[in-house]
Formats: structure tokens, C-alpha cells, sequence
């Protein structure tokens, strides 16, 4: 993928994001997957089919677990996978780490607002994941979650 295609893609999730129905202390949170071919796999949103799906899971769920285009594929994240979760068994960081994907790209880091200190970013790149972080992004992924900084 190029830097144009990964900007592309997270554009996108930015607006699945957008879909999220609003929630007091959580992120609207948007994750595309997209295949070495550049098709998108699936996608999902924060909320999406429950009060406490996080968008990379819903994204990853609608996938069976040893789909071969996954080992080649792209997570797209608006935000930071989770690395603490209190909804869950596992974290959005430990179900990434449990699927073949390699490649993570993401718009900005989780403030330490609802979580004293995110490290997803650092979990996926002591296990070889290949982290990437579209700045340039950042605004506008972070301005969908307004509600959680007033």
C-alpha cells in the first residue's frame, strides 16, 4: 500500500466512525480491513451491533478466524487498538494478535482519558506487527469524539 492508499482507507474509516451511536466515556472509533489486494474484507464501527463492540472487533468478527486474506491485510483504526478493557475477555490489541494481520495503521494514539495508559501501539510492535500513524489524521478522527472533551 502507499502513503495515498493508506490515507484513503483511514478517510474512510473516519467516516464509518460517524456512525457510531454517541456514548458517555466511550470512543466512536471506525476499522476497515483491507486485503494485500487492496479490497476491502470488512469493516466495522464502534457500537455497531451491541453498547460494547469496539470497531476493530466488530471488523474482525465478521471474518472467519483462518481467512486466508488476512495474513496479507491491513487493519485501518481511527484509533488505537485497546490494550484494557473491562466489556470484553479480550482486548482489540489481543484479538489482532490472534488474527494473521501484520499491518496496522492508525489515525491517533488513546489519550490517557478513559485509560491511564493505551499500549496497543507497543503490544502489536513487540509481536512484529507493522504500526503505522497517519498524523496528519488526527484531527479529525479526534474531532468525532468531541463529547469526550468537554
Amino acid at each position: 500500500m502507499t502513503h495515498a492508499d493508506d490515507v484513503t482507507w483511514m478517510e474512510r474509516a473516519i467516516e464509518l466512525s460517524r456512525k457510531c451511536p454517541l456514548a458517555e466515556g466511550a470512543f466512536s472509533v471506525g476499522a476497515i480491513i483491507v486485503g494485500a489486494d487492496g479490497e476491502e474484507l470488512a469493516h466495522g464501527y464502534s457500537r455497531e451491533t451491541d453498547a460494547h463492540v469496539h470497531a476493530e472487533e466488530s471488523a474482525l468478527a465478521k471474518l472467519p478466524v483462518d481467512d486466508p486474506r488476512l495474513a496479507g491485510a491491513t487493519l485501518y483504526s481511527t484509533l488505537e487498538p485497546c490494550s484494557e478493557r473491562k466489556s470484553r475477555p479480550l482486548t482489540c490489541t489481543q484479538l489482532i494478535l490472534r488474527s494473521p494481520i501484520r499491518r496496522v495503521v492508525i489515525a491517533w494514539r488513546e489519550p490517557n482519558l478513559l485509560v491511564a495508559d493505551c499500549v496497543g501501539v507497543e503490544a502489536l510492535r513487540a509481536e512484529n506487527v507493522d504500526v503505522l500513524e497517519l498524523p496528519e489524521l488526527t484531527k479529525r478522527a479526534r474531532e468525532i469524539n468531541a463529547h469526550l472533551f468537554r
